[in-house]
């Protein structure tokens, strides 16, 4: 039984709603206080799910093991640096 609500196809990316299961959502402890952040949860298929923290029950982002990896490379790599100033 897949963890997902059909998906929805939405300004060119893929936003799906979590069906009322028990995830453990995680975010960074560098997320500040006001609610400025992600959460992510692994998905019992191994896909990790993305939110925004300040909408909980709103669209959730769904990618493979390997994107999150390209992603997280390109985070170590500097690639992003620009978006956080």
């Amino acid at each position: 039984m897949s963890d997902l609500h059909p998906q929805v196809l939405l300004h060119e990316h893929l936003h799906v709603h979590l069906k009322p299961i028990a995830l453990t959502w995680r975010k960074a402890t560098a997320s500040n206080p006001t609610g400025n952040c992600v959460e992510i949860a692994v998905l019992a298929a191994g896909d990790i799910a993305v939110r925004n923290s300040r909408h909980p029950t709103g669209p959730t982002l769904v990618y493979t093991r390997a994107e999150i990896a390209a992603f997280i490379a390109g985070i170590r790599s500097g690639e992003f640096d620009d978006l956080a100033d």
